[in-house]
């Protein structure tokens, strides 16, 4: 179901957008981002700049986190193979989904933290999605809103969605993404019940922010962040707080230490619910946190576009089976018959490459540019796609594939 959409022309390849891939990378220049080699740099260097719980929010898992280091592992048990004396001179990450193009496989997954990474984050990732011609997820737990999201010029725009049990509030940020021209629809299945993460509670942190003698003392030693990311928002209208949450919605309950959290996702989502999604929803639906063949099947039985396997970067059910252990079986299962997005664990071009050979149209990319944001925002994002496109380039060529639609299961060795 991907075709290319473009051909390149060899070192000097444009994106979909029409810029050089090389104008998407900056310069030494640009602060720290000139160390920043691979994906694993642009974390250290984040980690080092933000506040320990706003970095350990998004950078950890659940529980024991079996789940968060099992993704990478599954991702590394799985070898490449060189495919050799082929013309991969004109090489071409181009494709398409739902009927648009992609310069490359790959579209920014939904992180509602992104606006506490750096200043206006949402808006930040949502420019450099544009300019990098890949789609940009806005997550239902985002501090920007989506109006102001579809006000970013150019880019393809999804919206994910979490349902409450009070469906009518959901249906109404359904309708305002339909309404400001959001292209695709994108709903979590997979959290019907909060997950278990000791370290928010140790950093006494949460989204929305709410000071506290923890955090603020956490603050203190990161005056980059203070100035930069909470200080502007304070001079700007005050820190930042949950776009899409109603105010005086029902549901917000005490945790530990005082840290207070928004508690209304419904546990009661059925498939009825997607039904009625379908029936208010005419652009593309997708479903995220796929892992069973007969739910994919259901969904596309359903009418669903594309699902999305995913265990949610291993902050959910710990433990979880990694998502590129299961793709083989749920693309012989849906193949052909709805797009497939693979999302958690991908840090390597190497891990996309992986994703599409066993039957992915395309990943979701979470923390890579979160990591990037966090220390550059817009440059920092695009930092990281062109790392991770540079990566894909670099192993289409090994692999003898001058195109995506070259990459196949015998690109790929497994035990």
């Amino acid at each position: 179901m991907t075709t290319p959409a473009a051909t390149a022309t060899g070192p000097a390849a444009r994106t979909d957008e029409g810029a050089p891939l090389s104008a998407l990378a900056p310069t030494a220049a640009a602060g720290a981002l000139g160390e920043c080699l691979n994906i694993a740099d642009l974390r250290e260097a984040a980690r080092r700049r933000l506040p320990r719980g706003v970095f350990e929010f998004f950078d950890r898992g659940s529980e024991d986190e079996a789940s968060l280091h099992g993704n990478r592992e599954a991702f590394r048990k799985i070898k490449l193979r060189n495919r050799v004396l082929v013309d991969v001179s004109r090489r071409t990450q181009a494709t398409t989904l739902f009927g648009k193009p992609m310069s490359m496989p790959l579209a920014i997954a939904p992180t509602g933290v992104a606006g506490v990474c750096w200043y206006e984050g949402e808006v930040e990732l949502a420019r450099a999605a544009a300019r990098a011609g890949v789609p940009f997820t806005l997550a239902t737990p985002s501090v920007t809103s989506i109006e102001k999201i579809a006000a970013v010029e150019g880019g393809r725009k999804w919206f994910q969605l979490y349902m409450w049990r009070e469906r009518e509030l959901s249906y109404d940020l359904v309708r305002r993404a339909k309404d400001a021209g959001f292209e695709a629809l994108m709903l979590t299945v997979d959290t019907a019940v909060p997950p278990i993460r000791e370290y928010n509670r140790r950093n006494a942190f949460s989204v929305p922010f709410q000071p506290n003698p923890r955090i603020l003392a956490d603050i203190a030693m990161h005056p980059r962040w203070l100035l930069g990311v909470a200080l502007r928002y304070y001079m700007n209208g005050g820190l930042p707080t949950l776009a899409h949450y109603p105010k005086g919605a029902s549901g917000r309950t005490a945790a530990p230490r005082g840290v207070s959290v928004p508690n209304l996702r419904g546990d009661d989502l059925t498939w009825d619910d997607v039904k009625r999604l379908r029936d208010m929803w005419k652009g593309p639906l997708m479903i995220k946190g796929v892992h069973l063949a007969e739910d994919a099947a259901r969904a596309a039985a359903e009418g669903c576009d594309a699902i999305v396997i995913s265990n949610h970067g291993g902050r959910n059910l710990d433990s979880a089976v990694a998502p590129i252990q299961v793709l083989p079986e749920i693309a012989a299962e849906v193949g052909g018959k709805i797009e497939i997005l693979l999302d958690s664990g991908v840090r390597r071009g190497g891990d996309v490459v992986k994703a599409l050979a066993l039957g992915a149209t395309a990943v979701l990319s979470g923390r890579p540019t979160l990591y990037g944001l966090s220390v550059a925002g817009e440059a920092g994002a695009l930092h990281a796609l062109s790392l991770l496109r540079k990566e894909i380039e670099t192993t289409m060529g090994f692999t003898g594939c001058a195109s995506v639609a070259d990459i196949s299961p015998r690109t790929v060795w497994m035990e």
